[in-house]
């Protein structure tokens, strides 16, 4: 039996109390007005971790802000507040936003305390470890350019391929570990002559040809037919488990979380509502709104099934979120105290429904686990 190691190890990516809002559009009295512009909370005070190699799923409804963390994480939205560290790097937006004193650290530069305990990462250099794939793989890719020069982008932006022969090399390997073989068959073709299915696979391996240690996948099976979306997630499995890479994967299908993720993070209206092992939720929902997701999940087996739990009422206003409990409006177990103050992130002694909850890393934001 080989041992695990007891040493702590740094979390690939760690996000804390990340904190994302829009400004919403003001009308011509308002701009004259100097009126302050209303803000859409879109991701409100939310933090998780993903370690080297797992993989972490993102669930909730439309709207809840899950692409909105996908986006900002990868650096392609500025967030409003809170840390995005890759690598124990902050990401260059954020440390730019919070500690102007920082700089890049020189090669050989000893550099101020502060910066050796906090350097960060530019960019340009996140973009080289961690990769995004989108939802629509048709809006994606570049219709006028071929398969070849769509993978090997990465690869001469970033300057890590500057022969010729070695970015074909490299996207022939990577072409081949998606699935796309013979790769020479699909170099010179365009994304219109390729299927769904095809498409991703071209998107999978534009993100692999770079060795991201991260990726973030938002919804990458959602448009495919249902009889190649396991091909692509045993596409996935494969990169993490021959690679160690890191995957935050974005999902509405609870279905698909208990097939792929390792640990499962629930979102509604903007902040996390309960975060743990996969198993440990899908088998012990510990909060309402999770509960009520998994009700509706199809089981084969009509003795496993739950029963049904149907939302009444309307998701409050993003702009105009309630100072209390934001699921109390629409969950069916609220009381007096669900009114007064806002539960945070806890581990609960009990679940909802009176049982024992089982790990130390599941944790749900309820009042009713006290």
């Amino acid at each position: 039996m080989i041992e695990e190691s007891t040493t702590p190890t740094e979390p690939m990516l760690q996000v804390d109390q990340l904190v994302k809002h829009f400004p919403v559009p003001q009308s011509l009295w308002g701009l004259l007005t100097r009126r302050k512009a209303a803000m859409v909370r879109a991701v409100d005070n939310v933090s998780f971790s993903i370690e080297k190699g797992e993989v972490l799923a993102l669930v909730g409804e439309s709207g809840c802000g899950k692409t909105t963390i996908a986006r900002t994480v990868i650096g392609l939205e500025k967030p409003t507040s809170g840390q995005i560290i890759f690598n124990g790097h902050l990401v260059d937006v954020v440390a730019r936003q919070q500690h102007p004193e920082f700089a890049p650290l020189e090669p050989g530069s000893p550099g101020t305390p502060e910066q050796k305990v906090l350097p960060f990462v530019s960019l340009r250099r996140l973009h080289q470890k961690a990769q995004m794939i989108f939802q629509d793989p048709y809006e994606s890719l570049d219709p006028r350019a071929t398969i070849f020069d769509i993978v090997a982008e990465g690869l001469e932006v970033n300057g890590l391929a500057r022969k010729r022969s070695e970015r074909v090399e490299k996207v022939q390997r990577a072409l081949d570990e998606a699935g796309l073989r013979p790769a020479e068959d699909y170099f010179w073709r365009y994304p219109h002559e390729l299927s769904g299915g095809q498409r991703q696979r071209v998107v999978i391996a534009g993100a692999m040809v770079m060795e991201p240690d991260l990726i973030v996948a938002d919804e990458p099976v959602s448009m495919l037919d249902v009889s190649i979306r396991a091909d692509i997630l045993n596409l996935l499995r494969q990169m993490r488990n021959q690679r160690g890479v890191s995957i935050l994967f974005i999902t509405h299908d609870m279905g698909t979380v208990a097939y792929f993720a390792d640990r499962v993070a629930v979102m509604y209206l903007g902040r996390i509502v309960e975060i743990g092992p996969t198993r440990q939720v899908l088998q012990n929902p510990l909060h309402p709104y999770t509960q009520a997701l998994l009700s509706v999940v199809p089981v084969p087996n009509p003795r496993l099934r739950r029963k049904r739990v149907i939302l009444q009422g309307e998701t409050p206003n993003p702009i105009h979120i309630p100072l209390y409990c934001r699921f109390q409006p629409r969950c069916p177990r609220a009381f007096e105290r669900c009114t007064l103050a806002d539960p945070s992130l806890m581990q609960p002694v009990r679940n909802v429904s009176g049982a024992v909850s089982g790990g130390e890393q599941h944790q749900a934001a309820c009042f009713l686990l006290e």
